[in-house]
């Protein structure tokens, strides 16, 4: 028996040494050390730091005390000026187009933009758009840029790794990383289109308009709001999916704005207790009079399981579809009408030629 020990105590003095699974990798001197330096580096010069300057119009407090307004000439409302900063992202370096958030250039009579190199541009404000938060702007005389490539939005799932780049406290660029926590984030009062990248990435006021990039180095989101009791970083982000920011983008540079239309619709969500586990989608729950939606051959109680061949799973993301397709887009929509399956194509009508608004009182209305 001693003998027997004292061959298994030397079978363990000469054993290699093997680091076990999901150790920390061998750091010493002439190893290689896991880093994300070279997709920093690829990245970043695409990502600019946005300073803005303008006069905004806000509601005077004054005029809320019945004394001032009677007895002093208080304006309703008082002219402030601004200067603020924020990110954005060079998504065209030909033709110098920048993707921003609404709220960093709303207001703004001067837009400058300093891109990673210390060069200095001023841009226009070519379009905005309130409802998704989105804003196009162009860099006058564009030199030596690089853009960023889009990804697609669609195909990021939660636990997926990212990269936070922006402009954070106006301090200059900065990257940090995290994960996708979430997808199809809503009702966050934030825009009237909803369908945000939740990320654990940290994200600061500066962020926003900057860039949420996965590890191929593609553009997924545009940094958009936080979650935060005293301002700061808790680890709650959002970003808008870059497949939406896109479709406004181009119809911005295409017309100036987004022309919205309406199939004639209103909506709800799938309720648990009629899903019974066999789909996910949005409900119609009425369907306006002689509309495109009608004359496709929607109905009432039918329930919308995808759209150009993409899955929905809520109303809100169906609302989002439709109403970010171009005015005269057919949208195929896939449907579930007493448990069978449709598919029925729909054209996307300007709001003044759908007929009267579908009736029962329900929010989402398309």
């Amino acid at each position: 028996m001693k003998a027997v020990r004292l061959l298994l105590l030397a079978m363990l003095v000469l054993m290699p040494l093997q680091p076990a699974a999901g150790q920390i990798p061998d750091l010493r001197a002439g190893s290689p050390v896991p880093t994300l330096a070279p997709l920093v580096r690829q990245v970043t010069p695409a990502v600019v730091n946005i300073s803005v300057h303008g006069r905004v119009r806000e509601d005077n407090p004054l005029y809320r005390d019945p004394l001032f307004r009677e007895f002093f000439d208080v304006p309703k409302q008082i002219e402030k000026e601004v200067n603020a900063t924020g990110s954005g992202v060079i998504v065209d370096a030909q033709r110098g187009y920048v993707l921003t958030n609404n709220h960093v250039v709303e207001g703004t009579s001067a837009v400058q933009i300093t891109t990673k190199d210390g060069r200095q541009f001023s841009a226009k404000v070519i379009g905005r758009d309130p409802p998704t938060d989105v804003a196009v702007l162009q860099i006058q005389n564009p030199a030596g840029l690089k853009a960023l490539a889009f990804g697609d939005s669609d195909a990021i799932d939660v636990g997926d790794f990212v990269l936070a780049i922006g402009n954070p406290f106006g301090l200059g660029q900065t990257v940090t990383s995290g994960l996708v926590s979430a997808l199809g984030r809503t009702g966050l009062g934030k825009q009237g289109y909803e369908d945000f990248i939740q990320t654990d990435a940290a994200i600061n006021p500066g962020n926003s308009g900057g860039a949420l990039v996965s590890l191929r180095g593609e553009l997924v989101g545009i940094n958009s709001a936080i979650i935060s009791p005293a301002g700061g970083n808790v680890g709650i982000g959002f970003a808008i999916p870059v497949n939406m920011a896109r479709k406004v983008m181009e119809q911005i540079i295409a017309n100036g704005r987004v022309e919205r239309g309406r199939i004639g619709i209103s909506l709800k969500d799938l309720h648990p207790a009629l899903n019974k586990g066999l789909v996910q989608g949005a409900v119609i729950a009425d369907v306006a009079a002689d509309s495109p939606a009608e004359r496709a051959g929607l109905r009432k109680g039918d329930i919308v399981t995808g759209a150009d061949d993409r899955p929905i799973r809520t109303a809100a993301q169906l609302r989002n579809t439709i109403g970010l397709a171009r005015v005269g887009e057919e949208v195929k929509l896939a449907v579930q009408r007493n448990g069978a399956p449709l598919s029925i194509v729909v054209r996307v009508a300007p709001a003044s030629d759908t007929s009267r608004a579908a009736a029962g009182g329900n929010r989402l209305v398309r």
